[in-house]
């Protein structure tokens, strides 16, 4: 039976999208020469789905094992990737996830914003419609055609050999593999082949992109996206596609000036791109529009209903700003000096002195995080089943007041996160190292050894050899019967993963933990870290130490409290 697009494969499809994103964030910022040489597209790309695919998951919150209606995910995945787009590949990403929602949301492929060009499929997108949940073949075609059209439409000055011409390649691949197929996942296969073939072939559309040998950054991303779409509704793994020739890491100086997507790529650009949310009325909008695009170029307004995202590039920041006010209320205001490579947002407290050097790490549990902070971390808790985002990370970046950050985020999963992180706090100015530390001991072991009087290069290896020479393992309580790399367990059986994976799977904590110890220190150690949940009582603490102490000679243990949010236990040798 074909598969269609219903809420859960657009819970997927943004995981996945963010995912692929963030493996190709340094690749896309890497080919980023238009339409500023800025290399940030990856990036904001990442952030922007960031925000959406936060937004889908909040739908679905309390409501496992039911789920949300496609509408709602659909129109939550719009409005998250709306209000945390940036810069402007991020904008017209925005734009073009609210054009697929305007179909796949309405009660009939006709519904929402008048389309004059997309008569072909509304009969069989109305029927894919009536036929069950989901959206089918025939409307997610209609879908992505309507997502080209907005986004052209939201563009003053639209330019082939970018992300627009990659979105309209795609939209007419799937149209025309509507027309002989009702298979979902084939369509969105169509698009994502055919937004292959159209990137490949974006370096002879636009002469800065040929010059520098790259494809559009921009539509890389998007390429991106529609491949994790791919995966989402077929399960298969989509593996990134290299454009012909075209993936060349391209330093600053070898990318044309060129400034924004309305200007000639020979000319010199405005100084600031200029990025703010907006409420305001339509009418007030169109024009804003005017205005803005007499002020600067690159102008890209995405949104409505009131709830506008406005990019443009000028040499007046605060003329962009100021047309805002006239227009509505703008606020999230980010401006970004591109010469300078700076960027602020704007805010209203005073700033505070920075401090030279400054500590950022995610820890689960209130015990955990009082041990970072003695060591002088500013810390961002780590929730069961809700980790934080690259804004949150960014935010303790600032609360950190440092000009050097060493960023430890404890955990596998964060790695995209963290360096999205990482990379916007650069942007404004914070020199930030990333140590990926896959577990809290692992981040207490780079703290050990840290020593703010020591030169920031010095400091950081030192810290990345501690966390790189300590082993971790994590105790965790089965919930259903599954297969592990360990065997089969059990509801309610104790299981013991070492770096990742499991490898003890027992009855109880404190056999569990001295059989994973005893394989740990097998290979060697010197030092146990060992950080206790609630759960785990004294007496279990201490038979632990004990059990180190007799089997293991001159191996130290060290004992802390994680607290009610710390996993059951977690381990660390050195």
């Amino acid at each position: 039976m074909p598969q269609n697009l219903d809420a859960v494969a657009v819970r997927a499809w943004s995981a996945l999208a963010l995912d692929a994103l963030g493996q190709a964030r340094e690749e896309i910022d890497a080919i980023n020469v238009y339409p500023v040489a800025d290399g940030d597209t990856g990036t904001n790309l990442y952030l922007t789905m960031e925000s959406a695919s936060q937004a889908v998951d909040a739908v679905f919150t309390g409501l496992e094992p039911a789920r949300p209606a496609l509408a709602e995910a659909v129109r939550a995945m719009a409005h998250g990737a709306l209000i945390g787009a940036r810069g402007n590949s991020g904008t017209i990403l925005a734009q073009l996830l609210r054009g697929m929602a305007q179909v796949l949301a309405a009660d009939g492929a006709g519904a929402g914003e008048p389309d004059k060009d997309s008569d072909a499929h509304h009969a069989d997108a109305d029927a894919d419609a009536d036929a069950g949940a989901g959206a089918g073949a025939a409307r997610l075609a209609l879908a992505l055609s309507r997502a080209s059209r907005s986004a052209y439409r939201a563009v003053a000055h639209p330019v082939e050999g970018t992300v627009l011409t990659v979105a309209k390649a795609a939209a007419e691949a799937a149209d025309a593999a509507a027309t002989d197929s009702r298979d979902c996942a084939a369509v969105a296969r169509a698009a994502y082949e055919g937004a292959c073939a159209a990137l490949d072939a974006t370096p002879g559309q636009l002469a800065v992109l040929g010059r520098a040998g790259v494809v559009d950054a921009g539509g890389r991303g998007l390429v991106a996206v529609l491949g994790a779409l791919v995966g989402a509704l077929s399960g298969e793994t989509v593996r990134p596609r290299a454009a012909a020739g075209a993936h060349a890491r391209v330093g600053m100086e070898a990318a044309e000036p060129a400034t924004c997507v309305d200007a000639a790529a020979d000319g010199a650009g405005p100084a600031f791109e200029v990025i703010y949310l907006l409420e305001a009325d339509d009418a007030a909008v169109d024009r804003l529009r005017v205005r803005l695009d007499a002020l600067g170029d690159s102008l890209v307004v995405v949104g409505g209903d009131g709830l506008w995202n406005v990019h443009v590039h000028v040499d007046d920041a605060g003329a962009a700003v100021e047309a805002g006010v006239e227009a509505g209320r703008p606020y999230r205001i980010r401006i970004t000096h591109f010469g300078a490579g700076d960027a602020h947002t704007v805010r209203t407290q005073p700033p505070r002195e920075r401090v030279q050097r400054g500590i950022v790490a995610v820890v689960p549990g209130d015990g955990l995080a009082a041990l970072y902070a003695e060591a002088g971390a500013t810390t961002v808790p780590a929730r069961a089943g809700e980790p934080p985002g690259s804004g949150e990370l960014v935010e303790a970046i600032r609360r950190a007041h440092a000009r050097e950050v060493v960023l430890l985020p404890n955990d596998a999963g964060l790695r995209h996160t963290a360096a999205a992180a990482a990379e916007q706090a650069r942007s404004e100015g914070v020199r930030v190292a990333l140590i990926p530390t896959r577990s809290a001991v692992q981040g207490i072991a780079a703290l050990a050894v840290h020593e703010p009087d020591r030169r920031f290069d010095e400091d950081v290896v030192a810290m990345t050899s501690a966390a790189g020479a300590t082993r971790y393992a994590e105790l965790a309580v089965a919930e259903r019967q599954s297969w592990t790399t360990a065997g089969i367990c059990q509801a309610g059986d104790v299981l013991g993963l070492i770096d990742g994976d499991v490898a003890v799977i027992g009855p109880e904590v404190a056999r569990t933990a001295a059989a994973v110890l005893d394989r740990m220190l097998a290979a060697g150690g010197e030092m146990v870290t060992l950080v206790l949940g609630d759960a785990v009582s004294d007496a279990v603490a201490e038979f632990l130490e004990k059990h180190v102490r007799d089997g293991h000679l001159a191996v130290d243990t060290v004992l802390y409290r994680g607290g009610p949010q710390s996993a059951l236990l977690l381990i660390g040798v050195e």
